[in-house]
């Protein structure tokens, strides 16, 4: 069993950043992919960024170019770097591991946080 809680959401203004954090405990190891994930009021959940092993990247094209995914393994800990933010990142960003099936451009994921939640104002 995989155990992950994210921390770092707040509310920002437009143009600000924020580093969000996952740190994930229990059976995890550093070869499992990781991703974040976002979902907003009356949207469905969608990719953000992950961490394909062995360190394949993919972004979703609404983040490339201002957000950064990122991993200490020694720390067991999975990071989104996000600049530049618009009002249209608000959401509550989930971090997921262990990727179980990848048949689209994100994976589906066993493991999955509670999400925190990110505020930006324009």
């Amino acid at each position: 069993q995989v155990h992950l809680v994210e921390s770092g959401g707040d509310s920002v203004q437009a143009g600000g950043s924020l580093r969000l954090s996952c740190a994930a405990s229990g059976s995890i190891r550093s070869r499992y992919s990781m991703a974040w994930f976002r979902q907003a009021p009356g949207k469905e959940r969608e990719g953000v960024a992950q961490i394909l092993s062995p360190g394949v990247i993919t972004y979703a094209e609404s983040v490339k170019g201002r957000f950064t995914i990122s991993r200490a393994n020694d720390k067991n800990t999975l990071y989104l770097q996000g600049n530049g933010l618009k009002p249209e990142d608000t959401a509550i960003y989930y971090c997921a591991a262990h990727a179980s099936r990848c048949l689209k451009e994100f994976c589906d994921y066993d493991y999955w946080g509670q999400g925190t939640q990110v505020t930006v104002s324009s």
